[in-house]
């Protein structure tokens, strides 16, 4: 079987990260190609002997980028096309069926209440979407949650297969070592109490939030892992609540560096934390929030489909707290005090990390890919 996957764009973001793990625990030969931005993530999926083809597509509507990639799909004959991401969705669902391919798979990695990758949902999309969604043959959810949006969206129960995301846990294990380089190329004191953070810095993560509640928790500090649109705002907010120095921005980091990298991985900045916040109000799964648990952290946490759709006993350093500023600090303001206590803040890693092992993840992956395959065998015989 030969696969294309078509994605978006390849900066650095959940979907992203989570298509370039998927790569290397599928068996079967995979070639990516990306509408927009070959970012950081392109080159990872080179690195590990995957062909990255970017389409160069100029702006939502360059009609162009269609035949395009219905001819590239055609010319290099792919078995399957798996798209990620709502635009790719669109014109990888399309450009497939054009070329003749009907083995075709989606996932949906961003659906929200109300926001689809972060922008407002709104009639015509839900309408493109679902217009496009009937010319594959299965819709991946990678969480319970998710599924449900898409039911509610108008795609039909039977299309839609819930594929949670996963990690490689054993990627993300503290390291004393990594949690030192960590802090002191970031300049964070060893014995300073240190809350985290991983993601875009755009509006809907709510990392606003955070600062304020950080703020509100002398002398906490805020380590900041991501980039985008709101790095400024954050700034400027940290500055006017007087916190400026205790709020540490750390950028983009690639999760494949090692701790004695001039820039650290992700792994190595979550070795440097002492708990870990996510403030955002709607996810569709909560990879950040799985990664900080197998690190051993105490997680706060608004909303997280991973941890929310399991028993309790589960994930039981994962707890759910209010979305205001006041509740986050309350709750910081606790696990400090745990902290200068002298207590331990390592967790054993709990199951819920083990149930979404990204070889399991992989596993029914191909099972979908196997039955759109004979499906459209079956129905259209060579």
């Amino acid at each position: 079987m030969k696969a294309l996957h078509v994605i978006t764009g390849l900066g650095v973001g959940g979907a992203e990260r989570q298509l370039r793990l998927l790569l290397r625990h599928l068996p079967i030969g995979c070639d990516v190609v990306t509408l927009t931005n070959p970012g950081p993530v392109a080159a990872g999926i080179r690195a590990d002997g995957r062909r990255v083809l970017h389409l160069g597509m100029r702006g939502n509507r360059d009609m162009s980028a269609l035949p395009r990639l219905t001819g590239l799909i055609r010319r290099e004959r792919y078995d399957l096309v798996h798209t990620h991401l709502y635009r790719a969705c669109l014109y990888g669902r399309t450009a497939a069926r054009l070329a003749g391919v009907r083995a075709v798979v989606a996932t949906e990695h961003s659906l929200g209440d109300a926001h689809i990758e972060g922008r407002p949902l709104s009639n015509s999309a839900r309408a493109m979407y679902l217009a496009t969604e009937r010319l594959g043959a299965t819709t991946i959810a990678v969480s319970a949650t998710v599924a449900r949006r898409l039911r509610e969206w108008g795609v039909p129960h039977p299309r839609i297969e819930t594929i949670p995301n996963g990690i490689e846990a054993a990627r993300f294990r503290f390291d004393p070592a990594a949690r030192r380089t960590a802090r002191n190329r970031l300049a964070i004191p060893a014995d300073a109490f240190t809350v985290g953070a991983v993601g875009r810095l755009v509006p809907g993560k709510r990392f606003d939030a955070l600062v304020r509640a950080v703020a509100q928790v002398p002398p906490a500090r805020l380590l900041l892992v991501g980039d985008g649109p709101e790095r400024a705002a954050l700034r400027r907010l940290a500055e006017r609540l007087g916190a400026a120095d205790r709020v540490v921005f750390a950028g983009e980091c690639d999760e494949e560096r090692t701790p004695s990298a001039d820039r650290p991985g992700v792994a190595a900045m979550l070795s440097a934390m002492d708990v870990f916040v996510s403030p955002s109000t709607e996810e569709a799964f909560g990879l950040a929030v799985l990664e900080a648990l197998a690190a051993g952290l105490p997680v706060l946490h608004v909303t997280c489909p991973a941890v929310d759709e399991l028993p309790e006993d589960e994930a039981p350093g994962a707890r759910r707290v209010a979305p205001e500023p006041a509740a986050l600090a309350a709750a910081l303001r606790a696990h400090h005090h745990t902290w200068a206590l002298g207590l331990p803040t390592r967790l054993p890693v709990p199951r819920a990390v083990e149930r979404y092992d990204i070889g399991r993840s992989a596993d029914r992956l191909m099972a979908v890919y196997e039955r759109a395959t004979a499906l459209a065998t079956a129905d259209h015989p060579k």
